[in-house]
């Protein structure tokens, strides 16, 4: 993807500040750059180094810090389970700006200020629920600030607030629908439309929860590190493509392995670099979220590059066999099995010298189970050249979440 003019200036001018804050994380990171070196985008990706997760872990804990501690007005942080916490320090732009993101990622869902938006995932030092929030305020409509859990509270607000739009996970919007459809309370529902995010999802659960309340879903993208969620999301036409906000931030996709940029409409690792951010910019971040470019213009005119739904991430990948496995590998092989649900999990040990992988996944009432069984595996072998062991369970008997679902466990040493 192209990047333009004003990308650039903005790229020099915030090289520029972070070699003048005197942030030693900065400063070794550009001791050996000239911002006015930095004309064209082949100098960029040549000349500006890479960002991981690792590198913002060890500035832990305000080592990010671009601007001096009076201007810092909020910090938001990751969950730190894969490690030591992130610790990203805001200022007051950084929070409108977030602000104007996500009021724009509901208005291209066609929300407006008559609606009445229930937030349900985290607030506190997570990025997600004060962010939708944010935006809700931000767009002038109607927050119900639920959080996370409380399912019985979550319908009883959802139906005596009649609210129209639902943020959650996707799994925790799975949980709601089916606790709608057990309920038998559909009628009393006025959802139009749900926002949702955090964890990837297939096309199965998407239209399980479609169907059930009758809705639009919307997938809107980000992570703790630039911004959280709001930095782009799908249109009202309910193409695939996801619209990335590209006066807020520069993306590339590359090859996780070489880092160099993989041709248009491949699959590859997003990258970010935030334009505008103060309190804790980032160049050329590598986020290990998988997807890819999509060229073609969307039909609803706008001129935001676009790349596919996230479609795992690097870090998530196992090895079973020699046979590289995602969570969206299971996914494409039980969408193409009849009578399959959205929900499954792998678990994969290693038994008697060999890897075993074992899927579980609830099918529909009536179903042939063992005919079912044998159709994944039937599958799996043709596409990956590799049986697993399948276990079919009726729908709702997996274990449901109100945060993310973990969709394989690797049992290994």
């Amino acid at each position: 993807m192209k990047m333009t003019e004003k990308q650039l200036e903005l790229i020099r001018t915030q090289i520029a500040r972070v070699k003048a804050c005197g942030n030693p994380f900065y400063t070794e990171r550009f001791k050996n750059i000239n911002p006015e070196d930095i004309k064209t985008q082949e100098d960029f990706e040549k000349l500006v180094p890479f960002c991981t997760k690792q590198d913002l872990r060890d500035a832990y804990p305000l080592g990010l810090a671009a601007v001096p501690e009076e201007e810092i007005v909020r910090i938001h942080s990751s969950s730190g389970t894969t490690g030591a916490p992130v610790i990203v320090p805001y200022t007051q732009k950084d929070v409108d700006d977030w602000a104007e993101m996500f009021a724009r990622c509901y208005e291209i869902a066609g929300i407006t200020k008559k609606d009445r938006i229930q937030i349900t995932p985290g607030y506190g030092l997570w990025t997600a629920g004060i962010g939708f929030q944010a935006g809700c305020e931000k767009l002038g409509a109607m927050a119900i600030p639920m959080g996370p859990g409380n399912t019985e509270k979550q319908l009883k607000m959802m139906q005596d607030l009649q609210a129209t739009v639902i943020c959650a996970t996707s799994s925790y919007a799975l949980l709601l629908a089916e606790q709608v459809e057990q309920r038998g309370i559909g009628k009393n529902i006025k959802l139009k439309k749900g926002i949702i995010g955090s964890e990837r999802w297939g096309e199965k659960m998407r239209n399980r929860i479609k169907n059930i309340l009758g809705i639009e879903l919307y997938d809107i993208y980000g992570l703790t590190e630039c911004y959280g969620p709001g930095i782009g999301i799908n249109c009202e036409k309910q193409t695939e493509g996801i619209h990335i906000f590209d006066d807020f931030l520069y993306i590339e996709i590359l090859d996780p392995q070489t880092g160099l940029p993989v041709k248009d409409g491949e699959v590859g690792e997003i990258t970010l670099t935030t334009l505008v951010k103060e309190g804790a910019p980032l160049f050329r971040f590598r986020t290990h979220d998988l997807a890819a470019f999509i060229t073609e213009p969307c039909p609803c005119g706008r001129s935001y590059p676009r790349i596919t739904p996230i479609l795992g991430r690097s870090d998530d990948m196992v090895k079973v066999k020699g046979n590289i496995i995602f969570p969206s590998t299971i996914e494409d092989v039980i969408k193409a099995v009849p009578g399959t649900s959205s929900e499954y999990r792998a678990k994969i040990e290693h038994v008697d010298g060999k890897d075993k992988m074992t899927v579980f996944v609830e099918v529909e009432m009536g179903v042939d189970r063992a005919e079912t069984a044998l159709g994944i595996q039937y599958f799996f072998k043709q596409k990956y050249n590799m049986t697993p062991e399948v276990q079919v369970v009726g729908i709702g008997e997996l274990p449901r979440s109100e945060k993310k679902t973990k969709r394989i466990e690797d049992l290994r040493d």
